[in-house]
C-alpha cells in the first residue's frame, strides 16, 4: 500500500510540474502582448485588407498570396510581392510604409530582424505622461529604411499610444506622433488618426475593410 501511495504521489508531482511548465511556456513577450491586444490572433483568418492612406493611396492587399493593388487619383497598379519588377518595387516602398502605420502592433512580431529593447517607463513625447516604452531598431543593411529606430509608447493594457521615429537611429527624434481614434474591425484594432506635437495630423487611415475566410 505504501508503495502504491508513493507511486501515486510521483504521478501527481509529475503532472503538477508539467502543468507549471505549460503555463510558463504560454507567457507572452511584451511585443506579443501588444500584438494580441490589437487582435493579432485574428490575422491568420484574414483573406483581404483594404485601406486608404492619406488622400491619394488606396490599397487592396491579400496577405495569403501577397497580391497588392494600388489605386490613386490618376492610376491603378497591381503586383505581387513575390515577383516584382522595377516599377513594382517603387510602389512597394510606399506600401510597406503605409502598412507599417496600419499594422505596427503586428509588425513588432513580423519584423524578426529588428532588435527590441526591454520595456521601461518613460515620458511620452506628445502627451508628456508616463507610459511604458520599448525601442525597435532595424538592421543597418536591408529593407527600405535600414538602421531606423522607433520608440513605442504603450499603456498598461498594451495599446500603443505614441511613437517616436528616429531616422538612422539618431538621438534626435525625426517625428513624434500619437495613435488616436482606435477602431475595432471585427477583432483587429487599428488607430486611424496620428497627430504631431503641435496637434496637426501627420497621417490618416480610412476606408478600412477586413475580409475574413
Amino acid at each position: 500500500m505504501k508503495k502504491n501511495i508513493s507511486f501515486l504521489f510521483l504521478i501527481i508531482l509529475f503532472a503538477a510540474c508539467k502543468e507549471n511548465k505549460t503555463t510558463e511556456s504560454k507567457e507572452l513577450s511584451v511585443v506579443e502582448k501588444i500584438a494580441h491586444a490589437h487582435g493579432f490572433e485574428k490575422w491568420d483568418a484574414v483573406n483581404e485588407i483594404q485601406f486608404k492612406f492619406g488622400e491619394n493611396r488606396f490599397w487592396e492587399w491579400k496577405p495569403k498570396t501577397d497580391d497588392i493593388k494600388l489605386t490613386t487619383n490618376t492610376d491603378t497598379i497591381s503586383y505581387n510581392r513575390k515577383s516584382m519588377n522595377s516599377t513594382a518595387k517603387k510602389i512597394d516602398r510606399a506600401f510597406i510604409n503605409d502598412k507599417f502605420w496600419l499594422l505596427i502592433p503586428f509588425q513588432l512580431i513580423w519584423d524578426t530582424s529588428a532588435t527590441i529593447s526591454e520595456s521601461v517607463e518613460a515620458t511620452a513625447p506628445v502627451s508628456k505622461t508616463t507610459m511604458n516604452k520599448i525601442t525597435v531598431t532595424y538592421p543597418k543593411k536591408g529593407g527600405y529604411t535600414p538602421g531606423d529606430a522607433y520608440d513605442i509608447f504603450y499603456d498598461n493594457n498594451y495599446f500603443i499610444k505614441e511613437w517616436v521615429y528616429r531616422k538612422g537611429n539618431s538621438h534626435k527624434p525625426t517625428v513624434s506622433n500619437t495613435f488616436e481614434n482606435l477602431q475595432d474591425f471585427n477583432g483587429i484594432k487599428i488607430a486611424l488618426d496620428h497627430k504631431k506635437n503641435d496637434g496637426n495630423p501627420i497621417a490618416k487611415l480610412s476606408k478600412i475593410k477586413i475580409t475574413y475566410n
